[in-house]
Parts: structure tokens; C-alpha cells; sequence
């Protein structure tokens, strides 16, 4: 399965559960952009390892609404710490999705730690994480998250970036669209 494939999925389930969908560094940005621009996505462009802990805050600060974020292996292996303090907050309303393709794709693929020897599912299990499901392929990816609004899923994937077009908002463009979506009532409520 392809990082693209798993944001198609993952910004499927935000627009249909109406949550807020913060994505990581660099290309996995574009590529969410390309497949699914909402006012619900807030684009990580430069914070490599801070998106996990970004989405955390926002689930904590607003328990009304669902809060997904897709991260990388490289960005978790950056910020490991982000693992306990999901475990010990452990928000109902938030869902953490682990692109795990072994790689750093934004900076030319070099290979992760995930690559041969680190399995996140493990250490999220480890930091105390109750609910971590790793999946493999798009159709246990889409079970679990038909079935799971918060927990963690590690989603292993193929390494390799899409052509994919740039982001067509300036930083203070896309923070004050996502401002504004985050600060409303949730429409599933």
C-alpha cells in the first residue's frame, strides 16, 4: 500500500466524521492537499516530529470534536515522548495514524529505524497505549478506522513520494482557514 492511499483513506473517514485532520511534514502535506483540501486540514509544513503533539493538544482542548492525525515513522521516531503522553491522557476523541514506510520521504527516502529493527506498534503498546493496531493492507486500514475513533494505528506502507502539486496557500492562509473550522461546533454532534 502507498502513503497516498492510506491519507486518501484517513481524510475519508475526517470528512465523513467531521474531525479535524492535522498532517506532518513536507510531501505527505501536498499529497493530502492533492486528494482531499478541506478547511478541516491543517497543514504541518516544517515541524518535522510535532504533529502527534500538536493533534494531541487540540483533542484535549476541544473534547466536542474528533481530532485525527497522520504522521510518519520518521517524525515519531523524532518524538517519541509523544507516545506516554497519549497513553497517559489517552483522549477518546483522538486517533493517531503512523504512515510507517520505513523512509524519510520528505528528504529523499533514507531509510528509518522502522526499516529493520524498530516496530512502533510495539513501542506505542510499550509507552501504555491500550488501543494500537498495525495494518498492512487498505482494506484492514479501512475496517479500523470505520470502527475506531481513538487509539493508534501504525499503517505500514511502501516507501516513495507522489507527484503531487504544491500547496496553493500561504502558512497564514491555511492556519487561519483551520482557526476558524476548529473554533465551530462539531456537525456530528
Amino acid at each position: 500500500m502507498k502513503r497516498i492511499d492510506v491519507i486518501r483513506e484517513v481524510a475519508d473517514k475526517a470528512r465523513d466524521s467531521d474531525a479535524l485532520l492535522i498532517a506532518n511534514i513536507g510531501i505527505p502535506c501536498k499529497e493530502l492537499y492533492s486528494v482531499s483540501d478541506m478547511p478541516n486540514n491543517f497543514y504541518m509544513l516544517g515541524s518535522m516530529g510535532l504533529a502527534s503533539s500538536i493533534g494531541l493538544g487540540l483533542a484535549l482542548s476541544r473534547p466536542e470534536r474528533n481530532v485525527i492525525t497522520i504522521d510518519g515513522d520518521g517524525s515519531i521516531l523524532m518524538n517519541m515522548g509523544t507516545l506516554a503522553t497519549i497513553a497517559s491522557q489517552a483522549p477518546q476523541n483522538y486517533l493517531l495514524v503512523i504512515v510507517d514506510n520505513g523512509a524519510y520521504g520528505s528528504t529523499g527516502n533514507q531509510p528509518t529505524a522502522t526499516l529493520n529493527h524498530v516496530n512502533l506498534e510495539e513501542v506505542a503498546q510499550g509507552a501504555g497505549n491500550r488501543d494500537v493496531f498495525e495494518v498492512d493492507s487498505l482494506q484492514r486500514l479501512h475496517t479500523i478506522l470505520g470502527e475506531k475513533d481513538s487509539g493508534i494505528i501504525v499503517a505500514k506502507a511502501q516507501p516513495g513520494n507522489e507527484d503531487v502539486p504544491v500547496i496553493q496557500m500561504i502558512p497564514e492562509a491555511i492556519l487561519s482557514r483551520f482557526m476558524a473550522e476548529s473554533s465551530r461546533a462539531s456537525r456530528s454532534v
